[in-house]
């Protein structure tokens, strides 16, 4: 973007994320998180009768945040305003459309450091059984929310590389899935036998079940525009490749997902996220209290740096006080 002629601020926001829309490396929900973030900075500017972007500078953003913590927002949001502003006044310093980069002085204060919620392996072991049960009756929904809770146990993978699984990156010989994560970074990662077996039933028994309604909803689609159509629908849908599929057939999202752990945590005793996140956490977790080791886990979640992995020994202080028993002469 060499030149810039509108500098108007709702037209330079929209330039930049065009950019980050076509970036590689970026998720869906990191460029959801600007547009929503950018979109409110421009309504804010607009009450105080900036329109464009020379107008942003450090004082305007200053106030922007400190309105939003008047206003009560968590500290992680206006956090994570400050991030996506940064990014964007940076991007326009860097494309010449601004002189200099207001953000870059930007502060913001620090999300409050909350241990992440987990599950007990015992409570995990019920929540399975009851999904198992439901699933005997080879429900297709219920077959599905199984294998969807065994992977994302078994697996500790985030709910986006849940997601994006297609059915040739389960390798079941070898018990490992190939997924993406953050940066466009592939990994392959192993799961166990009960995940196995509940992938089995899903795609052998549940998932042509759901990929038929998909398929009869296109045909009657198809049937009612007139011969002349083709049957893109189908094949452009992303749901002909998917591992999961939602149940009106088409591929899986995070929503569906989100709602799917929401119903199995609802009844668990404890407070805290009820998200897929949430066996992230606990898998992760058991994982070091096993014995596991801290790189071994890093390489399994697919973290860039060490110090993201090491939340986790702070909610593992179990093991470590059963270590010392053990090993301290004085204890």
């Amino acid at each position: 973007m060499a030149e810039q002629t509108d500098d108007r601020l709702v037209v330079v926001v929209e330039a930049f994320l065009t950019h980050v829309r076509s970036a590689r490396g970026l998720s869906e929900q990191t460029v959801r998180a600007y547009a929503s973030d950018l979109e409110q900075l421009v309504a804010f500017a607009d009450d105080r009768g900036i329109a464009t972007l020379d107008g942003v500078g450090l004082e305007l953003l200053r106030d922007w945040l400190w309105e939003a913590d008047q206003r009560g927002l968590a500290r992680s949001t206006i956090a994570r305003r400050s991030s996506s502003v940064r990014a964007f006044t940076r991007w326009a310093s860097e494309s010449g459309v601004l002189p200099t980069d207001p953000g870059a002085r930007l502060r913001a204060p620090k999300s409050a450091a909350h241990l992440p919620r987990v599950v007990g392996s015992d409570q995990v072991r019920v929540l399975l059984d009851g999904l198992a049960s439901r699933a005997s009756g080879d429900d297709p929904v219920a077959l599905r929310d199984l294998a969807v809770v065994e992977l994302l146990y078994a697996t500790a993978i985030r709910v986006g590389e849940l997601v994006g699984i297609d059915l040739t990156a389960v390798d079941r010989s070898r018990l490992t899935v190939r997924v993406l994560g953050k940066g466009g970074r592939e990994r392959v990662v192993p799961f166990g036998v009960p995940a196995r077996d509940a992938l089995e039933a899903w795609t052998s028994r549940g998932r042509p079940v759901l990929a038929a309604r998909a398929a009869a909803r296109t045909d009657t689609a198809v049937s009612s525009a007139g011969a002349g159509h083709s049957r893109i629908a189908v094949a452009g849908s992303g749901s002909d490749g998917a591992l999961f599929l939602g149940d009106r057939g088409g591929r899986l999202g995070t929503r569906g997902v989100y709602r799917i752990v929401a119903r199995v945590l609802a009844d668990l005793p404890g407070e805290g996220p009820s998200g897929p996140h949430t066996f992230r956490h606990t898998a992760a977790t058991h994982l070091l209290d096993g014995g596991a080791d801290l790189r071994a886990v890093q390489e399994l979640l697919g973290h860039a740096s060490l110090g993201t992995t090491q939340i986790y020994t702070h909610v593992s202080s179990a093991r470590l006080r059963e270590v010392y028993r053990t090993a301290h002469p004085r204890a």
